[in-house]
């Protein structure tokens, strides 16, 4: 599967906006700058003129006025940023403006995909739409302890814990977690959580529910006219960031199931990518539904976070009606 030349054009207008409106921005701090302080704006023609001046010499290899010159422009750059904090503007106010600074809002880094690209794609290719939507109503800034009580409370704190220590350190260390325990208290949730954190970051984030995960692979699994498509959908799975399993377990699980699971988790452990993994199983029904090996590979690769208590949506729908 791969992008349509309108849904690539359609992810080129998105960054073409993106940098007209930082291009925008960066011209309204610059104009509330140059009024605030014109003795900024002073110095800002004076590095301009000396700059030119340093071309020329450059060019002239006049290595001893190119020297002095140097200095200068240091100089007076280094007044520009005395002038702006002492007016109560953060240092980097005036620095270039980029949502995705790895590629400054271009989608390549040098001839590769930048991570925010490959997301734009995923999302289009994969339908992930249902991720942004989860992620403003479900994040760490919504988080709640309200519903929970004793064990329980302290189940959910550590799992949260856990789920922003994965956060915290996903640049650094291979890591992958394993949500498991009642419905509904909340390990959907920290997935949200945490893949809402990390697509800020600009990492690449594949979030699918089982069910779909697997009617997928078997769609193109079982259709020889789709190789290609197939062949690109496991590098995707392979190569994002994180890999975000929901609700494993709800599938119709069969032979075909227990091997492609293994085969991605167990790829994905090869190639150091992290995953996680939310279910409503318990550690036994885990290892009686599927393989010894995918028992093995997530008991032996994951921390395991368990969850109990209430089911949550259906204590705030009672709430709801009790108010």
């Amino acid at each position: 599967m791969s992008l349509t030349k309108a849904q690539y054009d359609e992810i080129q207008r998105e960054y073409q906006e993106t940098q007209n409106q930082n291009h925008r921005l960066l011209q309204e701090r610059r104009e509330e700058v140059f009024s605030a302080l014109p003795e900024y704006q002073k110095l800002s023609g004076e590095i301009a003129s000396l700059s030119v001046k340093h071309a020329r010499l450059l060019l002239e290899g006049d290595e001893n006025a190119l020297q002095t010159l140097k200095g200068r422009i240091s100089v007076l750059s280094l007044e520009k940023k005395k002038l702006l904090t002492s007016a109560g503007f953060p240092e980097n106010y005036l620095e270039p403006i980029y949502t995705c600074p790895k590629c400054q809002d271009t989608g390549f880094m040098g001839s590769e995909k930048c991570s925010c690209l490959r997301q734009k794609e995923i999302s289009l290719l994969y339908e992930q739409s249902n991720i942004q939507e989860l992620i403003q109503r479900e994040n760490f800034d919504t988080l709640s302890y309200t519903y929970y009580q004793g064990e329980d409370l302290k189940r959910f704190e550590t799992a949260v814990g856990i789920s922003k220590n994965f956060v915290a350190g996903f640049s650094k260390h291979y890591q992958n977690l394993f949500f498991y325990g009642t419905v509904g208290t909340g390990k959907s949730f920290l997935s949200g959580c945490i893949a809402g954190e990390l697509l800020s970051q600009g990492y690449s984030v594949i979030y699918f529910s089982a069910n779909g995960l697997f009617e997928q692979l078997a769609s193109y699994s079982f259709n020889t006219k789709l190789k290609e498509s197939l062949y690109n959908f496991y590098k995707d799975l392979y190569n994002c960031d994180l890999m975000i399993i929901d609700d494993l377990g709800t599938e119709v699980t069969n032979s075909f199931v227990t091997s492609q699971l293994f085969g991605l988790l167990n790829e994905r452990h090869l190639r150091q990518k992290a995953t996680i993994i939310s279910t409503n199983l318990g550690l036994e029904e885990l290892r009686d539904r599927y393989s010894d090996r995918v028992f093995s590979r997530i008991t032996s690769n994951y921390s395991l976070c368990k969850l109990s208590g209430p089911d949550i949506r259906i204590s705030k729908k009672l709430s709801g009606k009790l108010s």
